[in-house]
């Protein structure tokens, strides 16, 4: 997602502006940011990798969820929107200021964009990694072919894999494996000049 505009507001505030807004919002330490618009290249990837994720998961009993879905994150008094998550087994959820948001996901997904991807890499991780169930993490580029697969072993210990056009990778949540190449099919990372 790319933050297109920031407020300032109150956490109460914040949750009923979110919950009646058509747009999505995210709150950190009294900024509102909307987290609405995103490339074509984005809009893309996000499109393959749901594809790619939705079939194998009703195979093993998972539920894919799209961007619109809130994530609740136990250090936060909020939630994220991530682009895609993945919940197996019952899906479960608490209610925030009267909106639904799971609260336990196995497997997150972001696109990344310019103006995320330090966040998204960053303290949104470090954020989603309160999550007791959360073990699975995947970063997809939108400006190049790349993605970063961060997997937990154990308690605290994370293990990152980077992979490229013609690699694939392994999803322990659903057991499969994706081609990096099927991510971004049909997309044109190529610069263009106006």
């Amino acid at each position: 997602m790319t933050p297109t505009a920031k407020l300032k507001m109150g956490l109460d505030e914040y949750l009923e502006f979110d919950k009646n807004s058509e747009e999505r919002w995210e709150y950190f330490d009294g900024e509102v940011f909307c987290m609405s618009g995103v490339s074509r290249a984005h809009a893309i990837i996000e499109s393959n990798t749901a594809l790619e994720l939705i079939a194998k998961s009703r195979q093993e009993g998972c539920q894919v969820f799209p961007a619109s879905m809130k994530i609740k994150v136990p250090v936060l008094p909020t939630y994220r929107y991530p682009d895609l998550s993945v919940s197996c087994g019952t899906a479960e959820f608490i209610q925030i200021g009267g909106v639904d948001c799971l609260t336990n996901p196995r497997l997150i997904v972001e696109v990344l964009s310019a103006s995320t991807e330090s966040y998204d890499r960053g303290a949104k991780f470090t954020e989603y990694k309160s999550i007791p169930s959360f073990s699975e993490y995947l970063l997809i580029s939108s400006t190049v072919i790349s993605v970063v697969l961060h997997q937990k072993h154990h308690d605290r210990f994370w293990l990152q894999s980077e992979y490229t056009s013609g690699e694939s990778f392994h999803l322990n949540t659903l057991d499969l494996d994706v081609a990096v190449d099927d991510l971004y099919r049909g997309v044109d990372l190529t610069p263009h000049t106006t």
